[in-house]
């Protein structure tokens, strides 16, 4: 009778650790959904800054002397800080593709434990962030410049002259910047199924 009694709770015991809980999965499901949308957004404003910054050429015709002008062409490829900006962006737009099939795949796929995928994306995410955070920063300097100028250094400033081109600069900034909180997202969201994950065990 003795041995009888320590076997069902035994099994007992079995049955309910085998599997995760209902209400687990329903979350992690959640977060995977959440996770793949998040990574579309990255997509679409790397994608638009891109196209945005690409399309800032602007041509003013300059008056030297009466009767001689020379056209001046303002365009992204004349500054280091937009050419990084432009390629940064790109290596987003890449990774975002990436990501978001391999987080539709993770979402989809039924019983599978995504702890790995998502330790692998945070550390990705971060390193991305770092790169586009850095570009954003970088083309909103010579940006402010092109505003502003610098009395201090002589640099006079652009955009009274090149409206255009620096409209679609600032465009294509606020959409990097947008970028830039949308992988902060998924590092935060990365880490908090992580730390789910860990306690639950």
């Amino acid at each position: 009778m003795s041995s009888f009694d320590t076997i069902i709770p035994t099994q007992a015991n079995t049955v309910k650790s085998s599997g995760s809980p209902p209400e687990y999965k329903s979350s992690t499901k959640k977060f995977e959904v959440f996770d793949a949308a998040l990574r579309v957004l990255l997509f679409a404003t790397a994608l638009v800054a891109i196209i945005v910054m690409a399309t800032s050429k602007q041509t003013k015709v300059i008056t030297l002397l009466p009767g001689m002008t020379v056209p001046v062409v303002a365009k992204f490829d004349q500054s280091p800080a937009f050419i990084y900006f432009v390629a940064a962006l790109s290596v987003a737009c890449l990774y975002s593709i990436i990501t978001v099939v391999l987080s539709i795949l993770a979402s989809m796929k039924k019983g599978g434990d995504t702890s790995n995928l998502h330790f692998y994306f945070m550390m990705f995410d971060v390193l991305l962030l770092g790169i586009v955070a850095s570009a954003t920063s970088a083309a909103g300097g010579v940006a402010y410049i092109g505003l502003k100028g610098n009395s201090h250094t002589g640099w006079a400033k652009i955009c009274n002259v090149y409206g255009s081109f620096c409209f679609h600069v600032a465009a294509s900034i606020v959409l990097s910047l947008i970028s830039s909180i949308t992988l902060l997202l998924l590092v935060w969201l990365s880490i908090y199924v992580l730390f789910k994950k860990i306690t639950r065990r």
